[in-house]
């Protein structure tokens, strides 16, 4: 396998979207999984309640937490590929302007 020197990479046109998409994920993730330990917390007994297909709330509660993640991370990535796919036409058009 052939490695070659890094790249130098310029900044990053997408960088402060992807930032404020990916705190707004975070938070949004950190209040689900916040419910989750409130539960655990404040009703611990409520975690043993049967709630789908013979599975106790805590194992539904934690795969959901770890779909929702996953999830997430696909929109995360379908989002900021969208974006830098918008700022790379931009980019393409102004070149092109600049040429003509």
């Amino acid at each position: 396998m052939l490695h070659e020197p890094a790249k130098p990479t310029g900044k990053d046109p997408a960088g402060p979207y992807k930032m404020r998409l990916g705190i707004w994920m975070f938070a949004f993730y950190s209040l689900f999984y916040a419910g989750f330990v409130a539960v655990n917390l404040l009703s611990p007994l409520a975690m043993a309640a049967i709630v789908f297909a013979g599975l106790n709330l805590a194992t539904v509660y934690g795969f959901a937490l770890i779909i929702v993640a996953l999830i997430e991370a696909l929109i995360y990535d379908w989002m900021c590929r969208k974006k830098e796919a918008e700022f790379a036409k931009a980019e393409k058009q102004d070149s092109e302007k600049g040429k003509a």
